[in-house]
């Protein structure tokens, strides 16, 4: 037996009726297509679903295999504890999934109670499970489960996740069904739960789009700031379910779409047509070359960050000579400068100085890109081989100025904040930040800095070097 169905689901709990209580009639194909779906699985009689979300407990550098006999779930947090269900997990199949990602040296770890506790959580049923379970449940319950929760790996750590659930499958001659949960952009509209992206509608239409050519690689290679502006929470399962179609020439049908809220709600099952080359290599490759491409960025700033960064890393020492690529006006000018690195569009790591601390540009950069890397409290210390999934950023400031509330825009001026020798700092045109109060707030938290304290201000603006 192998893999007998690869379904992409999403999970809003408005959806159940007993959570929407009425509204879910809004998104009435959505509910329709989880029917179709529903229908579909029970004819397929699975022995256990495989299901993978993002909303489990999730560590940042491994992926989490729920381990126990059972879990337990419930939508209390959506006003309904009613509305629950406990399954029996599929031990041996979790354990063959463990082992053999393990092997291939993909970070993953079996999430018990006993480690759980540790960080006063415990294995649980999350929505992302339990919505496309509530409406499969309604035509089928006679299945063992396997919870998997995605981390923030790489494409190809992820891609290759998904060969191992399929390699795990065969092995033991499990009769499955795979499920990746999750949600498309959550900024199709205004009222939305993260407001209006140009990005989301861009984002949603590439991705579903591709995922129904079949075209892995296309989906994959969507560029990073459409994917972060998006504000997704399915890319990452969808590309585990390609893992698990890898030699596979297959399509997708897509039963319905829906933006009634502000977030993309997309239905889709995965129809195998028949054997195909394998993509791993060649996703492999395109990765390398990415990477390659990174380190022969056009833009001076970027690319001395990056090489500052990776000669430490590399050698344990400091780049001590400024490379001959680097323009006069870098050598010439002093600047405070931030530089900041994502690695899958979440931050990593972010040092700056709002003053210059060194005699010019390309030297605050060479030194702020190695502290950003090693010396941000928030982070562990970057390795070597995460370069390959860093994206690097360099913000030069422009002179502070004196500033008042009404002369902020937090999209154009960065803000500073002062009090009684406590400084916060917060760049300008950051994720999420959308008004002078939550720009003020986050500033004022940084500098460890009461919000009724007397304090001063000061704007400024920055000229932001990205990679392409």
């Amino acid at each position: 037996m192998s893999l007998r169905g690869f379904y992409l689901l999403p999970h809003p709990p408005i959806a159940i009726p007993e959570v929407g209580k009425g509204e879910e009639e809004k998104i009435s194909a959505t509910g329709g297509s989880f029917h179709v779906i529903g229908e579909e699985i029970a004819k397929k009689a699975p022995d256990t679903i495989i299901l993978v979300t993002p909303h489990g407990v999730m560590f940042q550098d491994a992926i989490a295999i729920s381990y126990e006999n059972e879990i337990y779930g419930d939508l209390k947090n959506f006003r309904v504890p009613n509305v629950k269900m406990k399954l029996k997990i599929n031990k041996e199949l979790t354990t063959k999934i463990y082992e053999i990602a393990y092997s291939e040296g993909i970070p993953v770890i079996m999430a018990t109670n006993s480690l759980l506790n540790k960080y006063d959580q415990s294995v649980t049923l999350d929505h992302g499970a339990m919505v496309p379970l509530y409406f499969i449940n309604k035509h089928y319950s006679n299945y063992k489960f396997v919870h998997i929760t995605y981390a923030a790996l790489s494409d190809i750590d992820l891609y290759k996740f998904g060969i191992a659930i399929r390699r795990a499958v065969e092995e033991l001659n499990e009769n499955a069904v795979l499920i990746a949960s999750g949600d498309l952009s959550h900024r199709l509209k205004e009222e939305g739960p993260y407001g209006y992206n140009p990005y989301g509608e861009k984002f949603d239409k590439e991705f579903l789009d591709n995922l129904a050519k079949g075209d892995v690689k296309t989906v994959l290679s969507i560029d990073k700031e459409t994917v972060c502006e998006a504000g997704e929470c399915g890319r990452r399962s969808t590309v585990t379910l390609l893992g698990a179609l890898e030699g596979k020439k297959f399509n997708g049908d897509l039963l319905s779409y829906e933006g009634t809220f502000g977030v993309g709600y997309g239905i889709m099952k995965f129809n195998v047509l028949s054997e195909d080359e394998p993509k791993l290599g060649e996703l492999e490759e395109l990765r390398k070359s990415q990477y390659e491409r990174k380190n022969k960025q056009s833009d001076p700033y970027v690319r001395l960050a990056r090489e500052s960064l990776t000669t430490y890393l590399t050698t344990r020492r400091k780049l001590r000579e400024i490379p001959e690529y680097v323009p006069n006006e870098m050598k010439n000018m002093q600047r405070g400068v931030f530089v900041s690195l994502k690695k899958h569009g979440d931050l990593r790591g972010c040092i700056g100085t709002i003053f210059p601390a060194t005699d010019n540009v390309a030297k605050e950069i060479i030194r702020n890109a190695v502290e950003a890397g090693i010396n941000d409290p928030r982070f562990y210390e970057v390795e070597e081989e995460e370069l390959l999934d860093i994206d690097f950023s360099v913000d030069v400031l422009t002179e502070p100025e004196v500033a008042t509330r009404e002369d902020l825009n937090p999209k154009e001026y960065g803000v500073i904040v002062r009090c009684m020798g406590k400084t916060g700092l917060l760049l300008p045109d950051l994720e999420g930040v959308n008004t002078v109060e939550e720009q003020l707030s986050i500033a004022l938290e940084k500098g460890n800095i009461d919000q009724e304290d007397e304090y001063t201000i000061q704007r400024f603006q920055v000229i932001r070097h990205k990679e392409s």
